[in-house]
C-alpha cells in the first residue's frame, strides 16, 4: 500500500506542469553554475598544472555545484511538498484516507516516498553534470559520491519537514511558506551562532553544518545520524498529526 500511494503521488506530480517546470528551472540554474565552474578550471589551468597539491577539477566544481543545488532546492522543495496533505484536507478527501484499511504510517511513508522519487530524479540529473567531465579527464569519485550522499540526505530532510508542514494546515500556500521558513532557519542558525557563546550549540543544529563535510569528501557517521534523526523526527510528527486528525474526526 505504501508503494501504491507513492506511485500515485509521483504520477500526479508529473501530470501537472509544476514538476516539469521545476526540473527545467533547476537544471537551467545549476547548468549555468556548472559551466561557470568549468570556465574557472580552464582559466586557471596553467597555474594549477604547475602548483604543488593543486586542487583537481572535481574539487573546484563539485562542492560549489552541490552547495548551490542545496540552496536552489531549499526554495523548490516547499513547492513540491505543500500539497501533500494540505490539499487532501482542503478537498475533504482526508476522511476517505482515514476510512481506508491503511495506517497513518503507511499514508505518511507513501506520500514521503512519492516526493523522494521525484527528488532522486533531480539528484540523478545533477549528478550527470560532473560525470560528463569523464569525457575530458578523470574525477575524484570519493568527493563526487560523498557529495551525492550528502545532497540526498539534505533533500530527504527538506521533504520530511515539508510533509510535516503540509500536515499542519489545509492551505498549500501556508504550508509552502512555513516549510521555507523552517528550512531557512537552519541556515540562519549557522550564521547567528558565529561569535556567540552558544555558537557551538546553534551550529550543531544547523543542517548545513552537517552537509559541508560531505562536500569536502568526508563521511562522518555523526553527520549521517543527524540527517536521519531529522528525517525520522518530522516523519513521526507527521504521523502523530494525522493520528490526532483521525481521532478528532
Amino acid at each position: 500500500m505504501i508503494l501504491t500511494i507513492a506511485w500515485r503521488e509521483l504520477r500526479s506530480l508529473f501530470l501537472s506542469p509544476l514538476a516539469w517546470t521545476i526540473l527545467a528551472v533547476v537544471q537551467a540554474i545549476l547548468g549555468f553554475i556548472f559551466l561557470a565552474r568549468i570556465n574557472v578550471v580552464q582559466m586557471y589551468a596553467p597555474q594549477l598544472a604547475t602548483a604543488e597539491d593543486a586542487p583537481g577539477a572535481t574539487e573546484i566544481i563539485v562542492p560549489i555545484l552541490f552547495n548551490w543545488a542545496a540552496i536552489v532546492l531549499l526554495l523548490v522543495v516547499p513547492l513540491l511538498t505543500m500539497r501533500l496533505l494540505a490539499e487532501e484536507r482542503r478537498n475533504k478527501t482526508l476522511p476517505l484516507l482515514f476510512s481506508a484499511p491503511i495506517s497513518m504510517t503507511e499514508i505518511v511513508l507513501g506520500k514521503y516516498l512519492g516526493i523522494l522519487g521525484f527528488l532522486f530524479l533531480v539528484i540523478a540529473l545533477i549528478g550527470i553534470m560532473p560525470l560528463s567531465l569523464l569525457s575530458a579527464g578523470s574525477l575524484d569519485f570519493g568527493i563526487l559520491l560523498a557529495g551525492l550522499l550528502g545532497l540526498t540526505l539534505v533533500l530527504a530532510g527538506f521533504a520530511a519537514v515539508g510533509l510535516f508542514m503540509s500536515a499542519m494546515t489545509q492551505h498549500p500556500a501556508v504550508a509552502a511558506i512555513a516549510t521555507f521558513g523552517a528550512l531557512l532557519l537552519f541556515w540562519i542558525l549557522d550564521w547567528s551562532g558565529q561569535g556567540l557563546n552558544s555558537g557551538g550549540l546553534l551550529a550543531y543544529f544547523s543542517l548545513f553544518n552537517h552537509y559541508k563535510p560531505f562536500l569536502e569528501g568526508l563521511f562522518d557517521s555523526a553527520d549521517m545520524f543527524y540527517h536521519l534523526l531529522l528525517i525520522g523526527t518530522f516523519l513521526v510528527l507527521s504521523i502523530r498529526r494525522l493520528d490526532a486528525d483521525r481521532l478528532g474526526s
